[in-house]
């Protein structure tokens, strides 16, 4: 008898340098690393995926607040997945198995369909592409509308950036010695107990938020979506570098208008806080199926896909 381990199949990358596993439950980014480099924090395979490390986020990333939206004219309200903050978060896929469609050396290609279920009466088939060349990782999300009714839709992956070890900081966090460059002029405040959007304001009225200019993350705590983003040749950008200039970065292009970002403060847990950088591309801002901002309406039968290349640096 074989056993799977817990974190499901386990399908490896290699080429020009770069190394990803990646794990068929919730279709994960397990591991990534160049020459031996971690670029993402990982989690070992026969381990049950800590929180959403690594995971794909659909159809909706980060918050519905109370579960609830309006659609088609029709109210729907979700399970609460974050129940201490009463909030649905991140989608319905990130722990459902996932099918091999394509499986080679540079390139791996998975599905899964979501159901038709309380809160999301819709049928779609989400297909998710990992593909490794010179320039990096890059992840491809498509979405195809597979019901009758047009289908709300929104996704992101949830890596944990690491730039390096620590060097010549007090600190024993990682994410504090790291500089961070995040091209966003606007960032949407949150309420400080359950997270839910408040309005979207310059980060030049929130200076601890601004890293147009790039500066070490030292102690300050981020967990919000960032807008506004500088582009180049349509590119966003976002780096995360160690004194030497050694990191990694993320980018994507006009279909993810919204970045989260997380320095990821588990101070209940030693072990796990601050260790690494959420960075998040979505295709919607947060609570997207309450306000519309940026939501995608997949019309039946019609397809939306979204990508990000994560690269070393």
């Amino acid at each position: 008898m074989v056993t799977v381990p817990r974190s499901g199949r386990q399908l490896h990358l290699a080429a020009h340098g770069y190394e990803a596993d990646i794990a068929s439950v919730g279709v994960s980014l397990r591991t990534l690393t160049f020459d031996g480099r971690d670029l993402v924090v990982p989690f070992e395979a026969d381990e049950v995926r800590p929180a959403y490390r690594g995971a794909t986020l659909a159809p909706w990333p980060n918050r519905i607040v109370d579960g609830r939206y309006r659609f088609g004219g029709v109210e729907h309200q979700l399970p609460l997945t974050e129940p201490a903050r009463g909030q649905a978060l991140h989608g319905l896929l990130a722990w459902a198995e996932f099918e091999d469609r394509l499986v080679l050396d540079d390139r791996v290609v998975l599905a899964a369909v979501i159901e038709p279920q309380t809160g999301y009466p819709f049928r779609v088939e989400v297909e998710v592409e990992y593909r490794l060349d010179a320039n990096g990782l890059e992840q491809t999300v498509t979405a195809r509308n597979l019901g009758a009714d047009a289908a709300p839709w929104g996704t992101a992956p949830h890596p944990y950036l690491v730039a390096g070890p620590s060097r010549g900081s007090s600190s024993e966090s990682s994410v504090d010695a790291w500089t961070l460059s995040l091209p966003a002029s606007e960032v949407l405040t949150v309420t400080p107990d359950r997270l839910s959007p408040v309005a979207v304001e310059p980060v030049t009225e929130h200076p601890e938020w601004d890293f147009r200019t790039a500066r070490r993350i030292d102690d300050v705590f981020i967990d919000h979506a960032f807008t506004g983003l500088a582009r180049t040749d349509g590119i966003a950008e976002v780096r995360l570098t160690t004194d030497d200039g050694s990191g990694v970065a993320i980018s994507f292009d006009e279909r993810c208008p919204w970045v989260q970002v997380h320095t990821a403060d588990t101070p209940e847990t030693a072990s796990t806080h601050r260790l690494g950088l959420a960075v998040e591309p979505m295709t919607c801002s947060p609570g997207a199926f309450t306000s519309g901002t940026d939501l995608v309406v997949l019309e039946p039968a019609a397809a939306h896909a979204a990508s990000w290349r994560i690269r070393a640096l």
